[in-house]
């Protein structure tokens, strides 16, 4: 009896050590499905994405000015592969270039943006100070070698021009939630000191000293009468376009780029990227 007894302890502790081992065995199965099907959808996703990124170049290029699509951050719609697109164009021209733009322009703004006077007028200074080849600060304040030392920061300003509109951040008093701010209007890739109002955002005419319900007004009319779209102007070929699809399963994947249209490294492609990111949107 103490033989049965013990031999159907052993059985009973054999099946649950069997039970063990399958539901695990099926719940790491679950799991990789489960990051399978995550990383199918996030790839399926962004491919929609770049569609619609290479969508927005032929559209800007179209020869009939009433599907032409226009360089000046208003959203298009456009349906693809099950997905609902939308897509924003902004041409860099119509921002501010990191790399060329004045204190004032730059501190107003920091100002349109919601920043204090004294806050923008001095982290403008520093910008430009960064960028420069001396080591003499702005008349109206900056930031040299020094300034950052006293700061306890284990660098000092650049003296060389920017490289990314991300480096504005290492600049003294630049905040993250500045940066947050300023960076939707922030490029490297204008050339201009002061950006193209026809094409710029509604902070950036603001910060110009102009009245944006008069540009937009004219953008409104180059919806109605085509031939108003001359005065809008058919972009610097260098834009950031923001396409954002909504999956059928209602997740959202957003891919931004800065693309230089033309010929670019790979034969036949039609724009170069300049810069890139992307992911799942929650909302």
């Amino acid at each position: 009896m103490k033989s049965r007894g013990a031999a159907l302890v052993l059985v009973l502790w054999l099946v649950a050590m069997l039970t063990a081992l399958i539901g695990g065995f099926a719940l790491s199965a679950r799991v990789e499905a489960l990051q399978g099907k995550l990383l199918r959808d996030g790839v399926a996703g962004e491919e929609i994405a770049r569609a619609g990124i290479e969508y927005a170049l032929v559209r800007l290029v179209d020869e009939q000015p009433k599907t032409r699509w226009l360089p000046d951050g208003r959203a298009y719609a456009w349906h693809f592969a099950d997905a609902e697109l939308r897509i924003r164009i902004v041409d860099e021209t119509g921002k501010v270039d990191l790399n060329q733009a004045d204190v004032g322009l730059l501190s107003a703004l920091m100002q349109v943006l919601g920043s204090e006077p004294a806050q923008a007028e001095a982290v403008a200074a520093a910008i430009v100070d960064w960028r420069d080849e001396d080591s003499l600060t702005q008349p109206v304040g900056g930031a040299e070698d020094p300034d950052y030392a006293a700061a306890g920061l284990p660098y000092g300003a650049k003296d060389a021009p920017f490289e990314t509109v991300a480096e504005v951040e290492q600049v003294l008093g630049m905040t993250p939630e500045l940066f947050a701010r300023m960076q939707p209007f922030l490029t490297l890739h204008a050339g201009r000191v002061m950006p193209d109002p026809n094409l710029a955002p509604e902070p950036v005419l603001r910060a110009l000293g102009l009245d944006p319900a008069e540009y937009e007004a004219r953008r409104q009319a180059a919806d109605i009468d085509p031939a108003m779209q001359q005065f809008i102007g058919a972009g610097s070929g260098t834009y950031s376009i923001e396409s954002r699809a909504r999956l059928a399963d209602g997740r959202t994947t957003v891919l931004r780029r800065v693309v230089r249209a033309g010929s670019g490294p790979i034969p036949a492609s039609a724009y170069v990227t300049l810069r890139q990111d992307s992911g799942f949107d929650p909302r």
